[in-house]
């Protein structure tokens, strides 16, 4: 307790003094632990394994290829095909009817379509006056030839009887048995008589020269008559063939051209199948071996075929031969092996199967 008079001193706090924080404790490294194992072998055994066992399944894969296609050839670049028999006019002239309609089954002779008739009978009845005319003018010329010939024959009667006429008066006047003016007569008859069978021989050659040439006219009107008729005759276009009419355009009032082909019929007697096979079966093929065909248009089903034909030679460049069939070797970008095609016949085809020219096909053959 502090005395009365005195003033109590309290004592000054003590200042706190900062105290600088340690420093943070350095990070003594761990001592290393030894190394694992590497395992480096059995990573490279499972690649090897791998790797033997890839090469394995593509050898096995190329050995059984070679087998299966040394006893079966399948290819699904095949089609339907027959022949198209474009039917051309051989006249010009306006259609003024049509006897068909599109896709109708046609058999041979039947009409397609009829062209105006009437210009060539025109031309038909101007050659057969041609042949009336040329024949009447024949017949004028034997005439003229008979007559001819039988003047020939009276002018040599005559001239033999002036023969004999002058030689007698002209022995007669030089022992002056007779005057002489009878021997001018005589000598006028002989000349005369030779003249008449001049004449004659001249009009007989002539008949002969006008018959021959109203002959080659008689001929020429015949045959040109023919044509005309054969022409006439040609105003009706037949089917030369058995098949269906395809795509058919014409209409009556439409003009035919020689030449033009304005009917396409699909021969019904000419189906085939053209599978083009890669040039790595043809050489086990045969003719007559048998094919095994599946249309996509009758599908679910194999008909039977043989084959007829493989080709000998193809074309390398597309459009350059038309003799040579051509088959592309690529499909979009990839480059295939080089096919040939090989024509197969189907056979026992049930009554009424129809078949579609064009139409995707599959074919199997056992070489």
């Amino acid at each position: 307790m502090t005395p009365p008079g005195q003033t109590e001193i309290v004592p000054a706090a003590p200042k706190t003094v900062a105290t600088p924080a340690p420093p943070p404790p350095v990070a003594t490294p761990e001592p290393l632990s030894a190394p694992a194992p590497s395992p480096r072998p059995t990573v490279e055994t499972s690649r090897l394994h791998r790797l033997l066992t890839v090469g394995g399944t593509i050898l096995g894969l190329f050995i059984l290829y070679e087998v299966v296609t040394s006893f079966v050839a399948f290819t699904d670049d095949a089609y339907v095909r027959s022949d198209l028999v474009a039917v051309a006019p051989q006249v010009t002239g306006q259609i003024i009817e049509v006897h068909v309609v599109d896709n109708q089954d046609v058999r041979i002779g039947d009409k397609l379509f009829t062209i105006d008739p009437e210009p060539f009978q025109l031309v038909v009845n101007q050659w057969k006056a041609q042949i009336d005319r040329a024949a009447a003018q024949l017949k004028v010329a034997q005439e003229e030839l008979a007559l001819a010939q039988a003047a020939l024959q009276v002018s040599t009667s005559s001239h033999t009887y002036a023969v004999q006429e002058q030689s007698r008066f002209s022995d007669l006047a030089k022992r002056e048995f007779a005057p002489v003016s009878e021997l001018d007569r005589a000598n006028d008859e002989l000349r005369r008589s030779r003249a008449e069978m001049t004449i004659s021989t001249v009009a007989i050659a002539k008949a002969e020269t006008d018959i021959g040439a109203h002959q080659a006219a008689l001929e020429l009107a015949k045959a040109q008559l023919a044509s005309a008729q054969w022409n006439l005759d040609r105003t009706v276009v037949h089917a030369p063939n058995n098949g269906a009419i395809t795509n058919l355009t014409i209409r009556k009032g439409d003009m035919a051209t020689t030449g033009m082909p304005n009917v396409g019929i699909v021969d019904s007697d000419a189906w085939r199948i053209m599978a083009n096979y890669k040039q790595y079966y043809i050489r086990d093929f045969k003719i007559g071996d048998t094919a095994w065909v599946w249309l996509d248009s009758s599908p679910w089903h194999f008909h039977k075929g043989r084959i007829t034909g493989v080709a000998r030679g193809f074309s390398r460049n597309p459009g350059v031969d038309k003799l040579l069939p051509y088959v592309a070797p690529t499909t979009d970008w990839i480059r295939l092996q080089r096919r040939i095609p090989v024509t197969i016949v189907l056979e026992d085809l049930p009554p009424g199967f129809k078949l579609y020219m064009g139409a995707d096909a599959r074919t199997v053959i056992f070489p």
